[in-house]
Formats: structure tokens, C-alpha cells, sequence
């Protein structure tokens, strides 16, 4: 997770999903200034299971998917050049299109950016729907008085 604080304060969380749970669990959390190393174990091999260090702790974790881990070591690679300015951490046994770009990071940006453009035009369109409602509604509205007047009168 990431603050709007200044300076950002980025961590790292590791969670748990136990079987026939939908939610998750909070198993430990770090701050990303005390990662020390990435070790993707084996990067001739497509596999879920990848080790952290940290400052004071060695933890071992295991991804959903290998395609999960790669996309959270782009991510944490990523977050890292972005928020860490001194120890950046050291990542190993990677496979190599962990660490040739952003690619994955600019398409998520990329179809959020889609996504919040559609919602928004979405969003405008049903304001002027609405809008037209309600001056439908008032016009509806001044005709039923105008009607229940010229009948009160009769």
C-alpha cells in the first residue's frame, strides 16, 4: 500500500487466503525501505515461489501463479525505482522479462486510465439524461397545475 503522505511511505503486506475463504489475512508487513533482496529462486523455471529479505527477516512466499509473481516482482521492481532514492533492493534469480520494462505496468495504467474515461462519459451522459428528466418532470409538473387550475375554475 502506498500513502499521499510526504514523504510516500510505501510497504510491503504479505496476506493469506485460507480454503473456502473469499477473504484474505494479514499474515505480516514490512516497509519497502527495508528490502534488501528479490530472490526468484530459479529463473529458468516458470514457478509461484519466490524469497524476500528484509532488514531483519527472511520470508519465503508463494504466488497465486508464476504469472502472479511476475507481475508483482515488475510492480515491486517498479514501486521501488520510484519511491526508494538509496538501498534499492537487490533482485536475483529473475527471470528476464521481469525486469525488461514496465509493460505490464504501462497496459494496467493504460486500461484504468480507459476505464475512468468510460465511467466519466458514462457518468456526463446520465447527467444530461437526468437533466432532461427533470426539466421533462417540471414541465409535466406546471401542465397538471395549469390543467387542475383551468378545472377548478370550470
Amino acid at each position: 500500500s502506498v500513502t499521499n503522505k510526504k514523504p510516500a511511505q510505501a510497504s510491503i503486506t504479505k496476506v493469506k487466503q485460507f480454503e473456502g475463504s473469499t477473504s484474505f489475512v494479514r499474515r505480516t508487513q514490512w516497509m519497502l525501505e527495508q528490502l534488501r533482496q528479490v530472490n526468484g529462486i530459479d529463473p529458468n523455471r516458470d514457478s509461484p515461489e519466490f524469497d524476500l529479505l528484509f532488514e531483519n527477516a527472511f520470508d519465503q512466499w508463494v504466488a497465486s501463479t508464476a504469472s502472479e509473481k511476475c507481475t508483482f516482482f515488475q510492480v515491486l521492481h517498479h514501486t521501488c525505482q520510484r519511491y526508494l532514492t538509496d538501498k534499492k533492493p537487490e533482485f536475483i534469480n529473475c527471470q528476464s522479462k521481469i525486469m525488461a520494462g514496465n509493460s505490464i505496468l504501462h497496459s494496467a495504467a493504460d486500461s484504468v486510465t480507459s476505464a475512468v474515461q468510460k465511467a466519466s462519459q458514462a457518468l456526463n451522459e446520465r447527467g444530461e439524461r437526468l437533466g432532461r428528466a427533470e426539466e421533462k418532470t417540471e414541465e409535466l409538473k406546471n401542465s397538471a397545475q395549469q390543467f387542475a387550475e383551468t378545472a377548478h375554475k370550470v
